[in-house]
């Protein structure tokens, strides 16, 4: 892995109206490293996963992207970082296959290495028996599968998820865990909020809050 962080955390914290949201956090991630966020509710995961896109702005010290306090107007910080913290806007009336190529079409460029990209990870994550659906007639489970399709087919360095095990069944929580495994050994960076011990099983380390 290269000596220099994706990400970072210096002392970063947040305080609302009198009410600390995260405590003074510091790590980092490098490239290629899988790292999860744990503790309990209410300790700070989601509020610092938003603070790194830039929802969430600190009070205290600072969230950093390539060294560079986080800012997702800037468009490298936008094509250097994916995520799924908030619902991915979805289109109604459009098929699975359409949103994700669509996806990877604006991030890629080129038609047919989006095509390309949609196929592999729809089929990655299950949903090829699906992808000519719209999402209205998905399930919870599948929904979630769905919006990590839209999530992990752009070109990322670094990919933020909150509880990407949400609404799954073991056997796909298996699944999300092998893809993300293998893309981290590609170099892509991750940072995963979650309550899953399979998730944080296969994580190459953890950071506790709270």
């Amino acid at each position: 892995m290269s000596g220099v962080s994706v990400i970072a955390a210096e002392g970063a914290e947040v305080v609302l109206d009198g009410t600390t949201l995260l405590a003074s956090t510091t790590f980092s991630v490098m490239p290629g490293e899988f790292r999860c966020l744990t503790g309990s509710n209410g300790s700070g995961k989601t509020t610092l996963l938003r603070a790194f896109l830039g929802s969430r702005r600190p009070t205290g010290g600072a969230v950093l992207v390539r060294g560079e306090p986080a800012d997702m107007t800037r468009p490298r910080h936008r094509r250097l970082l994916a995520s799924l913290v908030e619902p991915v806007p979805v289109a109604r009336d459009m098929t699975l296959r359409e949103q994700v190529t669509l996806v990877a079409a604006s991030w890629y460029g080129d038609t047919t290495t989006a095509a390309g990209r949609a196929e592999e990870i729809v089929g990655r994550l299950g949903l090829t028996a699906l992808a000519e659906r719209f999402p209205s007639q998905l399930s919870s489970g599948q929904l979630q599968l769905f919006s990590l399709a839209l999530t992990l087919v752009r070109p990322a360095d670094v990919v933020l998820l909150d509880e990407p095990e949400r609404h799954l069944d073991t056997e796909r929580v298996d699944l999300v865990v092998t893809l993300l495994t293998e893309r981290a050994r590609q170099g892509t960076a991750f940072l995963v909020a979650t309550h899953e011990a399979a998730v944080v099983k296969a994580c190459d380390g953890v950071v506790e809050l709270g």
